[in-house]
């Protein structure tokens, strides 16, 4: 049907009788009664005419009334039950994600009672896991108030999940099932065997499917013939190859089918190319490209329309000139990285790469430079996930800065570095106590993650260390602490990962990586080589 016209003024409705079926339509002239509305309809008799023209004098004139159509669009339908997986969910998944019950589609969900025993012994204290199992707990109370009797489960959706279209069970009854192997009675993984085995012999015609984030756990439920699988709806990526590097290398054919049509501009000082072709479509706003060919390139894509891209120089800051606090890039990613660091139009930088590539000592070189010298940030903040790698040392005394520097052994390395490298070492001075560093130390502040929340950082050089122990939930609750003027760096190596239940596909790092890319404020850059000594280095490849 062809469309009805476009209306000719901001504001205006295109009436019904405008579209052209409507104008071919024979014209149909409803009675008295149904014209008036509902509510008149009981009127004996229609208003004299001298009234009625009273009447209509004395309301506003409005428009035609728009009319609201509801479409469920492309939501999906309930499945019957018979057609719906049932999946029995572990502690430690509720403690990891606290929306995991509204995150299996279409699917069921059932919590045996000693999941929710569990659920209440952890949920005293202010651990980002004590948090997640009062949040739960929460969900819970919402959706199955005025519920009455649970025998027939909850819907998922009663909240507003509209996603969760399947149904949340309780265990209501007792369920003991004899396991195909003798297993100690009173240990709680055993129990929740015993109940998934229950379920899969009351339910033959449904999958009955355990998911848990314990690989023991998981290996024992496959060795009872029982489905297992890991909780998956918190990765990312599935393959940390795939993770977005924010480099990519032009092919050698590159000039051929991109070389016509280029036009070139200059403006403040950086050289601007608008290309044409296939690969254009491949690109990411503020992705790096290099071409070491006849015709080298090295170039930031500032722009991204289709076929077309615009690409900018880059500044060289492997040059003894352009040195960042006395330091140079010594290879081709430390300068993209560089270019990131000293961008101001760039409010979020995350850097990726194994021990010894220089991340935080780029980062920080970045941040003297542009809190010292052009006062473009008031002070550099310091904070990471305290998360030890051996038993944990206990209490620290003191304040929060002093509990902190414990944790802070690489500020305290690379500041060392830092100052020698600027051609300020004496052997006979404490190069702590030196006056400049005084003044540097005045500027800097080391902030413990515990106390983020409900700030806000104006103005503000923000490096974030260590970054691949957060959580999704953590890392968006630092960098929502950002306000006006604030830059934010996430430094990591997803290799080396310390927390509980996280991998390199469900890390805070990871996640913000795959949610920023593309976006024109912010970058990111996978460092390929070490640079800090050739025993460092082999031991990475090595070891």
């Amino acid at each position: 049907m062809p469309l009805p016209k476009l209306p000719s003024r901001m504001g205006t409705v295109v009436s019904a009788t405008e579209t052209p079926a409507a104008k071919s339509a024979p014209e149909n002239k409803p009675t008295a009664q149904a014209a008036q509305p509902a509510a008149r309809r009981t009127q004996k008799a229609p208003a004299a005419p001298a009234a009625a023209k009273r009447a209509a004098d004395k309301q506003p004139a409005t428009g035609p009334k728009l009319a609201v159509v509801s479409s469920n669009g492309n939501r999906k339908k309930r499945l019957p039950e018979n057609q719906r997986k049932l999946f029995v969910l572990d502690t430690n998944v509720l403690l990891h994600d606290s929306n995991c019950i509204f995150k299996f589609e279409e699917h069921d969900i059932f919590l045996p009672m000693l999941v929710l025993e569990e659920l209440d012994h952890q949920k005293k204290g202010m651990s980002e896991v004590a948090r997640n199992a009062r949040q739960v707990s929460r969900y819970l109370d919402g959706l199955v108030s005025e519920q009455g009797k649970l025998d027939k489960g909850v819907l998922l959706d009663k909240l507003g999940n509209v996603d969760a279209l399947g149904t949340l069970h309780f265990q209501t009854t007792a369920l003991s099932s004899d396991l195909p192997i003798s297993l100690p009675i009173g240990k709680a993984d055993n129990v929740i065997l015993s109940v998934v085995h229950a379920l899969q012999t009351r339910h033959p015609k449904r999958e009955v499917t355990l998911v848990s984030k314990d690989i023991n756990m998981r290996l024992k439920a496959l060795s009872l013939g029982l489905r297992a699988e890991d909780y998956y709806n918190d990765r990312v990526i599935d393959d940390s190859d795939l993770l977005y590097e924010g480099v990519m290398p032009l092919p050698d054919n590159f000039w051929t089918k991109h070389g016509k049509d280029v036009e070139s501009w200059q403006q403040g000082g950086v050289t601007y190319y608008r290309i044409k072709g296939p690969l254009c479509s491949q690109f990411m706003v503020n992705e790096f490209v290099y071409f070491e060919g006849e015709l080298p390139l090295y170039a930031q894509v500032k722009e991204v329309n289709g076929k077309s891209a615009v690409l900018a120089t880059i500044r060289d800051y492997s040059h003894g000139k352009n040195n960042v606090w006395g330091v140079t890039a010594r290879n081709r990613e430390q300068n993209f990285a560089l270019n990131l660091l000293m961008n101001p139009e760039c409010d979020f930088v995350s850097l990726l790469g194994q021990a010894g590539t220089g991340k935080t000592l780029l980062a920080l070189a970045a941040g003297l430079t542009q809190t010292l010298e052009t006062k473009r940030y008031t002070e550099i903040i310091i904070t990471r996930a305290t998360v030890p790698v051996g038993d944990d040392i206990g209490f620290l005394p003191g304040t929060e800065e002093e509990k902190m520097l414990p944790w802070m052994g690489a500020l305290e390395d690379n500041l060392e570095v830092l100052h020698l490298g600027s051609g300020n070492a004496d052997n006979n001075l404490d190069w702590s106590k030196n006056p400049t560093m005084e003044l540097i130390r005045s500027r800097i502040k080391v902030k413990s993650m515990n106390f983020m929340r409900g700030r806000t950082f104006l103005n503000k050089f923000l490096i974030i260390d260590e970054a691949q122990n957060l959580t999704p939930k953590q890392m968006k609750t630092l960098v929502t602490r950002a306000g006006p003027g604030t830059k934010i760096i996430c430094l990591g190596n997803i290799a080396q990962i310390d927390t509980p239940y996280l991998t390199e596909g469900s890390s805070g790092l990871t996640y913000v990586v795959d949610r920023f890319k593309g976006w024109p404020h912010s970058g990111h850059i996978t460092l390929q080589r070490g640079e800090r000594s050739r025993l460092a280095d082999y031991a990475s490849e090595a070891l």
